[in-house]
């Protein structure tokens, strides 16, 4: 019990006034507990007697007419700065609002401006309470319940924040269990107990020893280290992607090292933010090494094959490429260990970094080089075909994706098949004949209109059929 007075009396010493007319927030000796709450559980004990000086502290202000004359002055700044505010308001609303067309670089800066344009109400507050509070003392020697009120300004001020500016989930969810009662603390005067209290509990795993406050304060520092970082990472992500002028692969090698700078950084934040020496790490490094060493073999085979192929730019994102297993697809995402390619059909294929250094890989857009296709079909015997060429070339020459370079469409002649002669036409585009371009059925068409404008007739199997005997006999 003797520890819980040395606290609540430290506590009180923070937010304690020293005016002589007036009673304070100074919670004094602990009173006596009643006889209802000897058995209580010691934590229950001390919330009594915070409930009961409270209590004490409540009923000698309400006979405390220097508490009261602040209480008028609390009032007073409130209604003051609900004019001032009211008056001021619109007109910094109109000063800082962009035109809804604005392109302007300065109009993103005054539309986040202006969401701060809430707290503006209980910021006044805070300042007239100030100024009263410097009055208050100077002229009465003091000034406990006006600097309470500040704050509990202070408090509302963080309490907007919370509700109606932060956008982002994580921040609001980290504010409103964070910061929130944090401010409560500090505004009831109990922040430096509940610190006292935190710092006083400590949990030890092996040689390292950590108090529950350093993990509070580790948990809350990395939330917003890594969401930071995260969001770091995401601008400088959008801004090296929109570098035209950079080679993919060199935009994906740069977003990679940017990501691994920013969270590496964030760590080492981290671990000077909690007081924890990265030498007593070092154990724990030599058994991440050995584990690299015999079961993350393939991780560390992935990553190193993933920076290689960055650098090489032989495979990037946007690439069609096949491997020798079979699989087939755009490249969409490049990660740490794999590439995701993404089929004709929706599918997405998880395929090891490894895969494309130690197997071979056809890479249909590397450079941006044309494709060849062909379109094979058949003619009737009775066709000239020397003539053919010429009109089939001509007719494919007219699709809007067939190049002339390297070479224009080709008509060539094949064999002559059972039914008929067969040919085939070559042709040269920029991209893979699937997806959402058909090339080879585009083709197909042509030649189809060519042939039947030209009437040149396609065959279709014929077959003589011998009946040996007399069929009256046979169906006898």
């Amino acid at each position: 019990m003797e520890e819980d007075t040395q606290v609540t009396e430290s506590a009180a010493a923070a937010v304690a006034d020293t005016g002589p007319n007036e009673p304070t927030l100074s919670l004094g000796p602990p009173p006596e507990l009643p006889a209802w709450a000897a058995d209580l559980p010691p934590i229950v004990q001390q919330g009594v007697t915070f409930a009961m000086q409270g209590i004490e502290i409540a009923a000698a202000w309400l006979l405390s007419p220097a508490a009261w004359s602040q209480f008028g002055l609390l009032i007073v700044a409130y209604f003051l700065a609900r004019y001032v505010s009211g008056k001021i308001s619109p007109r910094i609303e109109k000063l800082l609002t962009p035109a809804p067309d604005s392109t302007s670089i300065f109009a993103p800066a005054l539309r986040f401006a202006l969401l701060f344009l809430p707290l503006l109400l209980p910021l006044l507050a805070y300042g007239f309470t100030a100024i009263g509070e410097q009055v208050t003392r100077s002229i009465f020697g003091s000034g406990a319940v006006i600097a309470f009120g500040k704050r509990v300004f202070l408090f509302l001020v963080a309490r907007i924040f919370v509700q109606q500016i932060i956008q982002d989930g994580f921040l609001k969810l980290l504010g409103k269990y964070v910061l929130i009662p944090i401010m409560a603390l500090y505004t009831l005067g109990l922040l430096e107990v509940a610190e006292y209290q935190l710092t006083a509990a400590r949990v030890t795993l092996g040689n390292i020893s950590f108090s529950v406050m350093d993990i509070l304060r580790g948990v809350i520092a990395g939330s917003i280290l890594f969401w930071l970082g995260s969001w770091s990472n995401r601008q400088s992500a959008d801004f090296i992607k929109r570098q035209d002028e950079m080679r993919p692969s060199i935009r994906e090698l740069t977003t990679k090292a940017v990501e691994f700078m920013i969270f590496g950084i964030a760590f080492l934040l981290l671990m000077n933010i909690m007081g924890i020496n990265l030498s007593a790490l070092a154990v724990l490094s030599g058994a991440i090494g050995v584990g690299l060493g015999f079961g993350l073999q393939k991780i560390a085979s992935n990553f190193i094959s993933g920076v290689i192929l960055l650098v090489e730019g032989q495979a990037t994102v946007g690439d069609y490429v096949e491997l020798d297993g079979g699989e087939a697809g755009t490249i969409v995402k490049m990660t740490a260990r794999a590439a995701i390619l993404e089929t004709y059909d929706g599918r997405w294929i998880v395929v090891p970094n490894e895969d494309f250094i130690t197997t071979r890989v056809v890479n249909y857009s590397d450079s941006g080089s044309a494709n060849r296709y062909e379109a094979e079909f058949s003619v009737s015997y009775d066709t000239d075909i020397n003539k053919l060429p010429a009109l089939v070339e001509a007719a494919v020459s007219k699709h809007p994706e067939v190049l002339d370079l390297p070479y224009p469409p080709d008509c060539e002649l094949r064999g002559f098949g059972e039914s008929g002669v067969d040919f085939a036409v070559e042709f040269w585009v920029n991209g893979i004949d699937d997806g959402p371009n058909k090339y080879t059925s585009d083709v197909l068409f042509l030649v189809w209109n060519c042939l039947r404008e030209n009437e040149v007739e396609i065959p279709y199997p014929h077959r003589v059929v011998e009946i040996k005997g007399d069929i009256r006999t046979r169906a006898k």
